[in-house]
């Protein structure tokens, strides 16, 4: 395997810097979607797309198990050197390549397995929808087993080491609108102050409580109100709310609070807020055997020395709704260290490319240990 690792591995370079250089936001990942396809389908493989979105996926073999594999194919937009642009700060562009790698690997390979390998090239994690998107094209109804990789900060792994699984926490981004009474500065008691029933709000959030075991933040990211004048009381003001916890009753629980806070201030000022959920991901519901398989994967790879405990992350990922929506697909995400600074979504990240390759043999390795546990499996029945 190592030896058809080194003779792709500048093939899979020439293949992150074409991602890497070419970006493209949720839902707008038309030029990467038809690279991936083109490379795919250069190598023989059928490449399935979509009419109405863009992603794509794969299938080798046929019956079962199925074991699928997944990448997000998104880039952020974020100011990069004064400018707002598209920019691949949270290494999705390394994760395709990864995974492309395994597809080119297990060609050259020519290794046999019984079952299918459904390989999801997915839209949109950055917007918690990408995800949603495939289960409910029905990708991950029949799949056994599904694995994913993301690249870590050095504040959870060290270059050269590597974790079975990732445990990110809960999200939520609530936009709201407060809707009060414009009038003259001079006069104030003739209007209701969208700014003083906004700053009523944020203390108010700091009051709400869940169990003190679950990690957990509600914080207000955003705040607008006023316009040119400075003699007029601003009737509207817009916020955004970020909502986290490492469990999915947890944020739920906080999601609660918030709505009973919002009808608190809304009766104490006599006013309306408009509140509605734009992102919304959960937390991981990892599968203790397809942890064990990465883990096999990754001490066969690198040996037991570089392996370390699964990662808990307050980070989100859309990953964790296949589990969710899905709860008979056992699943767990490599983690990958990488020597990534000074962090996922820091317009500067960067990280050691060569452990790309290493990525590559550890996912080649869970997926063909997916199949020989299922063949386990069923020999033991």
């Amino acid at each position: 395997m190592k030896e058809q690792l080194t003779l792709l591995e500048p093939q899979l370079k020439s293949v992150f810097k074409y991602l890497h250089e070419n970006p493209e936001i949720s839902w707008k990942e038309r030029r990467t979607t038809d690279y991936i396809k083109g490379i795919l389908e250069q190598e023989g493989y059928e490449v399935h797309t979509f009419a109405d979105s863009t992603g794509l996926y794969v299938e080798i073999g046929e019956g079962r198990p199925v074991v699928g594999l997944r990448t997000d194919i998104d880039a952020l937009w974020q100011e990069v050197d004064g400018e707002f642009q598209a920019h691949h700060s949270c290494g999705h562009d390394a994760h395709m390549t990864m995974v492309i790698g395994v597809l080119l690997l297990l060609k050259r390979l020519k290794r046999t397995w019984r079952g299918t390998i459904r390989v999801l090239f997915q839209p949109a994690e950055e917007k918690g929808q990408g995800a949603l998107s495939f289960v409910d094209r029905g990708l991950v109804d029949d799949m056994d087993y599904l694995f994913g990789v993301h690249v870590r900060p050095v504040q959870e792994l060290s270059d050269g080491t590597f974790c079975p699984a990732l445990y990110h926490g809960a999200s939520r981004l609530l936009c709201g609108q407060i809707n009060g009474v414009e009038s003259h500065a001079a006069r104030p008691h003739l209007g209701k102050n969208a700014i003083e029933i906004g700053a009523s709000l944020i203390e108010a959030l700091k009051t709400i409580h869940i169990d003190t075991m679950i990690p957990f933040s509600v914080k207000v990211t955003k705040f607008q109100a006023g316009g040119e004048s400075g003699n007029i009381i601003p009737a509207k003001a817009y916020f955004t709310i970020d909502v986290r916890a490492q469990t999915n009753e947890g944020i739920e629980q906080l999601h609660d609070g918030i709505e009973r806070t919002i009808r608190a201030i809304e009766s104490l000022y006599e006013v309306s807020i408009d509140l509605q959920e734009q992102v919304r991901v959960a937390a991981a519901e990892v599968d203790d055997e397809a942890k064990d398989i990465i883990e096999q994967a990754i001490i066969e790879s690198v040996g037991e020395e570089y392996l370390r405990p699964p990662v808990i992350t307050p980070g989100g990922e859309d990953f964790h709704f296949y589990t969710v929506k899905r709860a008979n697909v056992k699943a767990a995400m490599l983690g990958l260290g990488c020597g990534l600074t000074p962090g996922l979504h820091h317009p500067k990240m960067t990280f050691n490319k060569d452990q790309l390759i290493v990525g590559v043999e550890i996912l080649a390795r869970t997926v063909l240990g997916a199949f020989a546990q299922a063949e386990k499996e069923a020999l033991s029945c």
